[in-house]
């Protein structure tokens, strides 16, 4: 682990009224205190906010003497009138003798080891949010011992220190990033150990029957059996239940954190762009009469009670000599099938659907939910409707719901939408507390329940106890990759580098 003491901008880039360095290592307080004109930080107590200047000057006189403090303290000047600049204070004034600039006038936060994000000695230093005078404080932190923090080195520190596991590191990442409330929620829930106590149990569970299984091995020429092989079985029958169950949770948990994704098909001119501008309340694609007008896909989120849905307008189906039409058309294939819900459109003014049914047949797929939406029904007589509904449902075998809907008039939009969150919903109401959002989580877990299938088989089939033990293993540290108990460096500095600087 790196000692050096660490310097970054922890708020965003970009003009604000506050911004926020962080500064983490064990010479944190001695490093500020040579750039910070106010109290001696390395005497102040932790969690205490101070007032002050950060400097840059040769000639410095650095005070460290508790007299120089409180004779400071005695000779505050009030500023009567609040348009007098800072360089009339008395402080700036003396600072000016010495031949020092004044970078900003700022608060000082302290915080010592071990009660920090880091668990090091650390020092947030909050000024006027100019991107200028942020570098400027972090050329003179540097100037005086610091250097730049690595992407996510802040947050990697506190899960080499012990303070988070990974799946905890992963989780703030998640957290920063969220864009909805149940992503916020499952972020919160994993940054409090959601994850990391379900594992714990079951690395706990394993462990102790591998270490009977590895006493065994030291007693193999007495032909002893301490661990229990019916019970073994049990225990792994409950395991693989659980695994099972928290990678089954992955599909609700990407549906969180990345947005359903929501294929908008249909023939040229069957109302795609327009709905796709009425759900959105923007002109978001070009609408018009010309089949064939949308040539590209367009992606746009949409918020539903707290869930991200992503958008995706394609061009109209259809068989076309246009060479640029036709990529179109590929592409719209190409995002159903890694689409979770498709909504097709027919128009209802068609006199066949013949064509549309056909299309929706070669689209859909088991685990693809399907919406039918008939689209223009201000332009059809009502009674036309459960006619075409019927034609629908007589030629196709997957389970879909139908609405009937006008973009331009704006009826049942509502109930589309309330179609694509009860999608959500339901995958929620099938999942417990915990809910796997990471890929690396959901691999390491696959990889686990394979592995703990393995030792299933091996007590089935009496396999020595050697073999047993290897697989017990590979469980083992399968879902100790998930909190970080066995990982490599090459993992880790994947993980980080997504991290922005100052985390």
């Amino acid at each position: 682990m790196n000692h050096d003491t660490i310097c970054a901008l922890a708020t965003a880039n970009g003009v604000g009224a506050i911004g926020i360095i962080r500064v983490s290592g064990e010479k944190s307080f001695e490093i500020v205190n040579k750039v910070f004109e106010g109290k001696n930080l390395e005497k102040v107590k932790s969690h205490t906010v101070h007032y002050g200047f950060i400097v840059d000057g040769e000639t410095r006189d650095v005070r460290h003497e508790t007299e120089r403090i409180e004779e400071r303290e005695k000779k505050q000047v009030l500023i009567e009138d609040a348009s007098t600049p800072l360089s009339m204070t008395a402080d700036n004034r003396q600072l000016a003798t010495n031949n020092i600039e004044v970078i900003d006038e700022l608060m000082v936060s302290v915080f010592h080891s071990p009660k920090t994000f880091t668990t090091e000695n650390s020092v947030e230093i909050s000024f006027h949010g100019s991107p200028h005078i942020g570098a400027k404080i972090l050329e003179v932190l540097i100037k005086n011992g610091a250097r730049m923090a690595k992407a996510g080195e802040f947050t990697m520190r506190a899960f080499m220190n012990g303070r988070i596991d990974l799946s905890q590191a992963e989780s703030i990442a998640d957290l920063i990033a969220s864009e909805n409330e149940a992503s916020r929620k499952v972020a919160l829930n994993q940054l409090k150990g959601g994850i990391s106590q379900e594992i714990s149990v079951l690395r706990g569970d394993l462990l102790n029957f591998t270490s009977l299984i590895e006493l065994e091995l030291d007693f193999a020429e007495e032909d002893v059996e301490f661990a229990d092989r019916t019970a073994l079985v049990a225990l792994i029958k409950r395991i693989q239940a659980k695994l099972k169950s928290l990678i089954d949770s992955f599909q609700y948990g990407n549906a969180i954190k990345n947005g359903t994704a929501v294929a908008i098909i249909g023939k040229p001119n069957a109302g795609k762009s327009t709905l796709l501008n009425t759900l959105l309340k923007e002109e978001r694609a070009i609408v018009s009469n010309i089949a064939g007008t949308t040539r590209d896909t367009i992606e746009e989120i949409l918020h539903i009670k707290g869930h991200a849905f992503r958008l995706i307008d394609t061009a109209g189906l259809r068989d076309t000599a246009d060479e640029i039409e036709a990529i179109g058309v590929q592409k719209a294939r190409e995002k159903v099938s890694q689409a979770e819900i498709l909504v097709y459109l027919a128009a209802a003014n068609s006199e066949d659907f013949t064509e549309d049914i056909r299309m929706v047949q070669s689209l859909v797929r088991e685990d693809l939910e399907l919406i039918i939406c008939l689209t223009k029904i201000d332009e059809v007589v009502p009674t036309a409707f459960d006619n075409i509904e019927n034609q629908f449902r007589d030629a196709l075998d997957t389970p879909f719901y139908f609405i009937k809907i006008s973009a331009i008039e704006n009826r049942n939009i509502q109930e589309l939408k309330n179609e694509l969150s009860s999608y959500v919903e339901n995958l929620k109401a099938q999942e417990g507390g915990v809910v796997i959002t990471n890929q690396r989580h959901y691999e390491a877990l696959q990889k686990s329940l394979y592995s703990v299938t393995q030792v299933e088989e091996a007590v089935s089939q009496n396999i020595t106890t050697e073999l047993l033990a290897y697989e017990l293993r590979n469980a083992l540290e399968h879902l100790g990759e998930i909190s970080g108990e066995f990982t490599n460096d090459e993992v880790l500095g994947n993980i980080f580098s997504k991290f922005c600087i100052g985390k």
